[in-house]
């Protein structure tokens, strides 16, 4: 069965059947790049949840990276996204009906997250004199990928430009990739690339506090009165609720604003973002 199919088929699936008939449906677009398995394990209670507390549906529109989720929303096919905040910021840029909802918090309790880049302890170069480095990055969209690793190596007197760079689309490939020796460096969540300091990986630099992934709603789609029922009904749950939530969103929510995004449009205004790697 191909992915379109096999999205349609679990979508049906996840939509619960204990609202009533004629019950309004939105189609919600998780993280590209994971598997439709994954996807159900992390969202589907949260999805759930909503359903029975707002009687509504949902069904899942899979997609096979950031370009395709943004431009499924733009053209009215999503109603509401899981998007980190580059993805939301380069949505945003199109769409100004794209509304952020809440921000999920990180295990820490934090609403913010940071990125960086991660390198074998017994080998963790010396930034200001990284030149010619072989780095692996996740996607062109992602915040963790080419904006935020090029924005470390500027403030330490270098570039991904004076380096070699290639995506690999996950943040744990780009860990194992480090691990496995076949790139010196990686630029990757901060939270991921501890999870490895077990295979010899160190934190190098790391960003300034970003965002947290957040829940945005088309509100060309939405109505206002959902979209404020959503949010309530997110940033409202006791944490006893949602403790077999997915990893990333099972420890609250927080009300999300467009303006929690200014600095990292800042950061953007200095990068121009190649969407292929250069070797």
């Amino acid at each position: 069965m191909d992915i379109r199919k096999l999205a349609i088929a679990i979508g049906t699936a996840a939509a619960l059947t204990c609202g009533q008939a004629g019950a309004e449906t939105l189609t919600f677009a998780p993280l590209p790049m994971e598997t439709p398995e994954t996807v159900l394990k992390q969202f589907k209670p949260m999805l759930a949840h909503l359903e029975k507390t707002l009687n509504i549906t949902f069904t899942i529109e899979f997609s096979s990276d950031y370009a395709e989720v943004l431009k499924k929303f733009a053209d009215g096919k999503v109603d509401v996204a899981y998007l980190g905040p580059l993805p939301y910021l380069t949505l945003r840029d199109t769409i100004a009906t794209a509304t952020p909802l809440v921000h999920f918090k990180e295990a820490s309790g934090s609403s913010t997250y940071t990125c960086a880049i991660i390198a074998p302890a017994d080998t963790a170069p010396d930034l200001s004199r990284t030149k010619g480095r072989k780095i692996a990055l996740t996607q062109p969209l992602s915040t963790c990928g080419y904006l935020s690793t090029d924005g470390l190596l500027r403030q330490a007197g270098s570039s991904l430009e004076e380096n070699r760079y290639r995506y690999l689309d996950k943040h744990d490939e780009v860990a194992l990739a480090v691990a496995r020796g076949e790139f010196d460096m990686g630029g990757l969540k901060t939270a991921i690339g501890r999870k490895y300091a077990h295979m010899g990986l160190s934190i190098v630099a790391e960003s300034p506090p970003l965002p947290g992934f957040a829940l945005v709603v088309n509100a060309r789609t939405v109505a206002k009165e959902r979209r404020d029922q959503l949010r309530q009904a997110l940033v409202e749950l006791d944490p006893a609720e949602i403790k077999n939530w997915g990893d990333n969103i099972r420890h609250g929510a927080v009300p999300a604003f467009d303006g929690d995004y200014d600095s990292l449009r800042r950061l953007r205004r200095k990068a121009t973002i190649p969407g292929t790697g250069n070797f």
